[in-house]
């Protein structure tokens, strides 16, 4: 005998419930029979619609919550089938329509799905935080131990390191799940593995890829993915032909290939391509969003000035399925700066504050270097005090975005007053925000004021980066502290092991200088490593070294090595 328990979310959609039944047995022994004389349990009975395929009976029972609300047609659902013939026992349907976003969820024995020292797959997976460590033996292991792997929790887990930034990781794992026979690969499984494998290998392995997808649904779903990766390496003929092939498949029914096509077209200054891309547009009634319209207004006022820009507006005002929001009009207002028709400029981005979220300040910081770029001092500080009432909490970034803006207007003590403020309420010291503040008292010639400022971010456990560092070294240059610029310059070497920072001209003349004065053979010998490193080592500073080496009575053998490895002209000393 078997029984049958069917859990459904929502009632009102018996056609579903169908379907998710057929698919089911499509996939199982369709001969499979439920005596017909099997009676239900009066809830169950209770229940209609009631359907039945192949003399089975499908029965509704109680409601099965989820914490995924947000598309109302959306179902959660468990076939749970128990056979007793001794061909399966407890065997668990699972499979996700993705089209529908529609999931059929089975309830599995939890202990199978964990080792003996009661870890889940997933926390395992997750654990595994370095990018050499690897996903695949993670997965090989626990199947080998004779554990259970389910579709629903290997795409889950992907998400999780996707969210995570380690993507080669979400490879690994989308990987391996489609090289598993047992599951079945969706369309959206597709293009999430497309998408991982341009962000982790290579884009000639991600086009390998895309021509091997087993459907042209899957194409149709993974194709934008590598038209922005052809949008981001200026690939214009690939973008082209890629295009050409969707939209022969009918692909391009929405605006955004379009879109990155008009993008790729600015970023190789094709802006005549730009209007040809609205055209078809019209033709093939594709309907036009904000972005389609800011990218055509650029393209217009490239080639025809503001008032061709001034008709697309009046266009996009006129179109009902268009809202207008702070990012056109900040378009707007940057194309009229760069027309030099600055009371225009900020009176679109007067117009753009209101158009604010009052949720997220995404746009606030856009207004912000808006307004500074037509130095509005006025204009930055009510966006920055409308941006502070939004019930959201203010960045580390939002916070250096400010100051920086400020700096540039020539208001320091703004910047003070809220720098002041982030650090009243600031939890973990940031150094980032301080350096601006700094670069502001080293360009402003006022090095006691960053010298305490310095002292002040040590005692408050702030930690100096390279930056730091660097700012340093040009105040105390240009002060003439030489010594403090030398230690200073060997803190900013040691800290950019992870970054390409090199001394300006002015800054290794003025060390060279000092090393020559001061006759330190040793910070000499530093300062010659240190110019290798960064191959700015030349004639001049060999000559200098001999020199000081000739004077302190030591030998030059070690210079002359030097100079040999670097191929520098002997002859020439």
């Amino acid at each position: 005998m078997a029984v049958y328990s069917y859990f459904w979310r929502y009632m009102k959609f018996p056609c579903l419930g169908k379907y998710l039944f057929e698919t089911f047995l499509a996939t199982t022994n369709k001969s499979q029979q439920v005596p017909a004389d099997t009676k239900l349990p009066w809830r169950f009975a209770r229940c209609s619609p009631v359907f039945s395929h192949s003399g089975m009976p499908l029965c509704l029972n109680r409601c099965i919550y989820t914490s995924n609300t947000r598309y109302p047609q959306q179902i959660l659902c468990s076939l749970h089938i128990t056979r007793t013939n001794g061909i399966a026992e407890g065997f668990n349907f699972l499979r996700g329509i993705s089209s529908n976003n529609l999931w059929a969820y089975s309830f599995h024995d939890q202990t199978s799905y964990r080792d003996n020292n009661g870890t889940d797959l997933k926390s395992k997976l997750l654990s595994r935080v370095h990018p050499r460590r690897s996903a695949t033996s993670v997965l090989q292991n626990w199947v080998s131990e004779g554990r259970k792997v389910s579709i629903y929790d290997l795409r889950e887990v992907s998400k999780q390191l996707v969210e995570r930034g380690r993507y080669k990781h979400a490879l690994e794992v989308m990987k391996w799940m489609e090289g598993q026979d047992r599951f079945q690969i969706s369309e959206s499984d597709h293009a999430l593995r497309l998408e991982l494998t341009i962000k982790a290998s290579t884009l000639q392995e991600a086009e390998d890829y895309f021509t091997k997808l087993p459907d042209i649904t899957s194409q149709k779903a993974s194709y934008l993915h590598l038209l922005n990766s052809y949008v981001k390496e200026k690939a214009v003929e690939k973008a082209e032909s890629l295009m050409i092939k969707m939209n022969s498949l009918g692909a391009n029914v929405t605006p955004h290939p379009f879109n990155s096509i008009m993008k790729l077209y600015i970023a190789t200054s094709k802006f005549d391509l730009v209007l040809s891309v609205i055209s078809q547009m019209k033709e093939t009634k594709i309907p036009r969003n904000v972005l389609s319209y800011n990218l055509w207004m650029s393209a217009c006022n490239a080639l025809y000035g503001v008032e061709r820009v001034d008709k697309v507006y009046d266009e996009m005002v006129r179109d009902k399925n268009v809202k207008i929001g702070w990012s056109t009009l900040c378009t707007l207002a940057n194309i009229y700066m760069k027309s030099g028709l600055n009371e225009r400029a900020n009176l679109a981005l007067k117009d753009a504050e209101s158009k604010l979220s009052s949720y997220n300040h995404f746009g606030y910081f856009f207004l912000i270097t808006n307004y500074t770029s037509l130095k509005n001092k006025e204009g930055v500080i009510r966006v920055w005090e409308a941006c502070k009432r939004v019930d959201r909490k203010l960045t580390c970034a939002n916070y250096m975005c400010i100051m920086s803006c400020l700096v540039k207007l020539g208001d320091v003590k703004e910047a003070e007053r809220i720098f002041a403020e982030w650090e009243s309420q600031c939890v973990r010291y940031d150094v980032r925000v301080s350096n601006i503040l700094l670069g502001a008292y080293v360009g402003d010639n006022l090095m006691e004021k960053a010298e305490a400022l310095h002292a002040r971010m040590l005692e408050k456990g702030g930690c100096p980066n390279y930056k730091t560092w660097e700012i340093l070294v040009e105040g105390y240059v240009r002060n003439g502290s030489m010594e403090k610029a030398v230690f200073a310059m060997k803190n900013a070497l040691r800290m950019s092991k992870q970054c390409v920072w090199r001394p300006s001209p002015a800054i290794v003349e003025s060390v060279l200088e000092y090393v020559e004065k001061s006759r330190n053979l040793e910070d000499g010998k530093w300062f010659l490593e240190v110019l290798r490193d960064l191959n700015l080592a030349d004639l001049r500073v060999y000559r200098l070294l001999i020199r000081m080496h000739v004077d302190n009575g030591k030998p030059i053998g070690e210079i002359v090595k030097m100079m040999e490895d670097d191929k520098v002209d002997m002859e020439e000393l």
